[in-house]
């Protein structure tokens, strides 16, 4: 700004105008700006005004670049390799920190008008030097990394951020694992972050890549560490894990059973891990591998329903996000009275709700299950009348199929499946509760009766934990029930077990690393919050956290080591919110919601990959009726 003292108000008084202002400068005159004074300053300088050229610096701007352009008046030179660039310490100080701080300092640096700098790309040291003067910067795949290198050495963050946004725009299977380590070597922690999840969610191809072999095993064991691989299988991980050890044996003493604790063995296929990785020979010369092979094999024992003393739970056991398989939420009814033919789908990988395809039969209060990759929807009520019908979802052909229908037509139903079987338990109709329990053989298509519960249970929970069927509450006919039974099919045979610390029914039912989940439902006067806990071994009964709203008639299903809660009706209305269940924090959280408000809806988990899942759209209707 310009200051321009006037003699005094007399003389002003005869002066024209223009005589106050240089003749280049009369254009900026309309520009004038004067500023707001105190009645004191008023006083004290009455005969004064401040004059701003607004767009001078733009004209500024421009002759230090046409003077770098020209090399007139260059204080310094900067040697890189075989390149002189001439140029100005003052805009090299206001532009570059590394500068400033040098030519502001004692070293000898500071007064020489040729500075060397070595281990610099001279082209890169060019096009920082050119946006000291133009702020303008043109970055190519073939720049970007010298200019990044350089503007994190030289401390020029704009130009760091802008290189960094470049790479995340340009990321390639052939070149995120190398991008990652050049940003972790200058501590581009975004850009390291972005670089991990790209080829997360390009795992396949990213193996397949030549400098694939060449990640350190800190980057390795970082990446197989990530639950959002994208792969089909276990087994792909395995194969990538063995393909870099094998093609670095010199860090075998180091890392190979931390490398092989990345992979989740237990989650391989039993062929698999018997056939191919039993018999690899580096897991065979190495005790801490031989270590996780059996924590494999004893985690598919668990699965057969034998005994397996030392057996736990661990990050190997829960599967990522790709292979956890599909939340599906199935009928139900809101508040509109007609049940739902619609389904729902949750896919934890996009952590996103989608419709799948619709049933042949509307059904509410229907037991849900899936077993061998499809889905099965059996009983419930159609808005009209009770149903016996079943039908199946096949992910590969997109369709649902009935299939035989049960011997009684009930809704309130429970499903578990052990062994192969599906047994389908209790339930109701308008004249009363059933303690009828059927068996569905899926190879034949047929359903059997098999012995009946002690007790009529409608609203009934179940579940299949180790070598049981487990009943859970539900309402006899008269008062809902806290008592529990459990079905031997060896024996053909129900035996009552400790009963939980509340009576309830449209209760939600799952199993979690070997515990029982009962979550939610109503007593005789209102939906619940508690949920409670039955550890078999201790066969004890233990609250854990509460919902964080009422819901009675419940959908659960566990995922992920988490136990998902979908809807229900809270008392007031129908919820179509979802919250889920951390063991490890014991705590409920809100994870999302159905588009449709529901209650008395089957949830399950279907061993299916999400892309299997046909999405179509917003299903039967578009509007959430909770009330």
């Amino acid at each position: 700004s310009c200051t321009l003292i006037i003699p005094d108000k007399k003389k002003r008084n005869c002066m024209a105008s223009g005589d106050l202002v240089p003749g280049h400068a009369k254009q900026a005159q309309a520009k004038e700006k004067r500023q707001p004074r105190s009645a004191e300053a008023e006083g004290e300088a009455e005969g004064e005004f401040v004059f701003e050229a607004h767009e001078a610096w733009k004209e500024f701007h421009s002759s230090l670049r046409q003077f770098y352009e020209a090399g007139e008046l260059c204080d310094v030179t900067l040697k890189v390799g075989s390149k002189l660039i001439p140029c100005h310490k003052l805009v090299l100080a206001c532009v570059i920190p590394y500068f400033k701080a040098m030519f502001l300092s004692e070293m000898a640096e500071a007064k020489k008008e040729l500075i060397e700098i070595k281990d610099f790309d001279g082209d890169a040291i060019q096009d920082l030097v050119r946006f000291a003067y133009s702020s303008r910067l043109t970055l190519t795949v073939d720049n970007v990394q010298p200019v990044l290198y350089a503007a994190c050495i030289l401390q020029v963050e704009l130009v760091a951020r802008a290189c960094c946004e470049y790479m995340k725009a340009h990321f390639h299977p052939s070149n995120c694992l190398a991008v990652r380590a050049f940003a972790e070597s200058h501590n581009r922690v975004d850009l390291m972050d972005m670089a991990d999840r790209y080829a997360s969610e390009h795992f396949r191809e990213v193996v397949e890549c030549e400098d694939f072999p060449c990640v350190s095993p800190q980057h390795l064991r970082t990446l197989l560490s990530s639950s959002d691989l994208s792969i089909d299988s276990e087994v792909q991980v395995y194969n990538a894990a063995i393909k870099w050890l094998r093609a670095n044996p010199q860090h075998h003493g180091a890392w190979l059973d931390e490398i092989l604790s990345q992979v989740r063995l237990p989650l391989l296929p039993v062929d698999f891990l018997m056939g191919s990785v039993a018999k690899e020979e580096m897991i065979k010369c190495n005790l801490k591998c031989r270590d996780l092979l059996d924590e494999a094999r004893n985690y598919h024992l668990h699965l057969s329903n034998k005994v397996v003393p030392d057996f736990e739970y661990s990050i190997r056991t829960t599967p990522r996000k790709y292979t956890a398989g599909v939340l599906f939420c199935v009928g139900g009814r809101g508040g509109s009275g007609d049940p739902f033919r619609s389904i729902e789908c949750y896919s934890i990988s996009r952590n996103s709700w989608f419709f799948g395809p619709e049933m042949n039969s509307r059904r509410r209060h229907v037991g849900v299950i899936s077993v061998g990759g499809k889905v099965y929807a059996v009983g419930g009520h159609d808005g009209s009348e009770h149903l016996g019908s079943m039908e199946m979802f096949d992910p590969l052909t997109n369709k649902w199929m009935m299939r035989a229908s049960m011997n009684t037509k009930r809704r309130g139903i429970a499903l578990a499946a052990l062994g192969g079987p599906i047994y389908a338990i209790g339930g109701l109709d308008d004249n009363s509760c059933f303690n009828d329990v059927e068996r569905y053989d899926i190879e034949s298509d047929r359903w059997s009766a098999v012995a009946p519960m002690i007790t009529p249970r409608g609203g009934v929970g179940s579940v299949a934990l180790g070598n049981y069927v487990y009943a859970v509450g539900g309402n006899d006919g008269v008062t809902s029930l806290s008592s529990v039974e459990r079905y031997d099919p060896h024996l053909d045979k129900w035996t009552e077990v400790k009963e939980m610390g509340q009576r309830r029914a449209g209760n939600g039912v799952s199993e979690l690393n070997g515990c029982l989940y009962v979550v939610g439902g109503f007593d005789d006067n209102s939906p619940l919050s508690s949920v409670e806990r039955f550890d078999p071994r201790a066969r004890r009964w233990e609250y854990v956290a509460e919902l964080t709203t009422p819901r009675g008639g419940v959908g659960v299903a566990s995922l992920m080591g988490k136990i998902f809660a979908v809807g229900g009706h809270n008392g007031n209305i129908y919820l179509n919110t979802v919250e889920a269940f951390d063991p490890v924090m014991n705590r409920w959280e809100l994870v999302g919601s159905v588009s449709h408000c529901r209650a008395g809806a089957g949830v399950a988990v279907c061993a299916a990959l999400v892309s299997q899942v046909r999405d179509v759209g917003q299903g039967s209707s578009s509007v959430a009726d909770c009330m």
